[in-house]
């Protein structure tokens, strides 16, 4: 069965609490290197290299979110709402970068050690993991119905945990003088970071590929319009994700010669098969009598 989303966040409040997110991230970034330059902490500079492209996710969140709302046109017939698809996998695609950067700069760390204040990477962390908190809840809601700006949320949600990854290291380098604590949590939020990016890209590029819902198998859906009377054959069927709501689907219906005269209804209670048991609303069903019936046409494709 497909999942159904409810919109909570009406589109002003949403556009204003993203360009809120944005703000405070940017200052946090500032904030984060002139601490992390400092204290000497690579796990301080790399959190805010995270942050930084945090505060971009958001940008690319916002900029999507707008477009997303532009109407179709005759050059755009389908909309705009896949740009924020099209986001969630820049957005994925520079975490995972950064992830790769992180966890070269910490290995290189292991060979040239640093000195590192501690209770400044304490207290630089503890005003970041706050901010973090508060573009959390700012963007928390609306991560419920987009990818894109889950995506963005994703991105917090990773620096949150870097975060506490940096106050983790400051407490033990500051009580125990161990340096390699530094490096050591920034292979940890590299790999944190890389294992988020990498799980939640296969679905966001099954998307952009036009595959099936991956909820929905395409021979189920098949069967359910066969059960419809009159319906003796469906060929040429396409069934793909349009954005995360809207799933489409597209066939040639072949109907009893007898029952023709009841096409239109027949139709009509394939449709509503089709959006109440799989969620679908986008369908386009092409009926065809069983005397004129394609020859040799494939089930899926064309």
């Amino acid at each position: 069965m497909a999942h159904h989303h409810t919109h909570t966040i009406d589109t002003s409040e949403g556009d204003g609490r993203l360009l809120g997110a944005i703000g405070v991230n940017v200052g946090l970034t500032v904030f984060q290197i002139i601490g992390g330059v400092l204290s000497g902490s690579l796990a301080l500079i790399a959190d805010a290299l995270h942050n930084l492209s945090d505060a971009a996710s958001l940008v690319i969140a916002y900029l999507a979110h707008k477009i997303a709302r532009k109407p179709a046109s005759a050059d755009m017939p389908f909309g705009y709402t896949r740009v924020e698809t099209v986001a969630a996998l820049v957005n994925y695609t520079s975490l995972t970068m950064i992830g790769i950067y992180l966890a070269y700069e910490a290995i290189w760390r292991f060979f040239d050690p640093q000195p590192v204040i501690g209770w400044l990477m304490i207290v630089v962390a503890i005003v970041a993991l706050l901010v973090d908190a508060i573009t959390a809840w700012l963007t928390y809601s609306m991560s419920k119905d987009s990818v894109n700006i889950r995506a963005a949320f994703l991105h917090n949600l990773a620096d949150a945990m870097g975060s506490v990854a940096v106050i983790v290291a400051g407490l033990m380098i500051y009580a125990f003088g161990w340096w390699l604590a530094d490096p050591i949590i920034t292979l940890m939020i590299a790999a944190y970071i890389l294992w988020m990016s990498l799980s939640e890209m296969p679905s966001v590029i099954r998307t952009l590929m036009l595959a099936r819902p991956e909820q929905i198998h395409p021979q189920t859906v098949i069967n359910t319009l066969l059960e419809v009377d009159g319906i003796t054959h469906v060929h040429n069927a396409h069934l793909w994700q349009v954005n995360e709501h809207l799933t489409a689907f597209q066939a040639h219906v072949v109907v009893w010669g007898g029952e023709w005269a009841d096409a239109d209804s027949i139709k009509s209670e394939a449709r509503d098969l089709l959006s109440s048991q799989f969620g679908i609303t986008q369908i386009t069903l092409e009926l065809e009598c069983t005397a004129h019936a394609c020859i040799n046409a494939p089930t899926f494709g064309s």
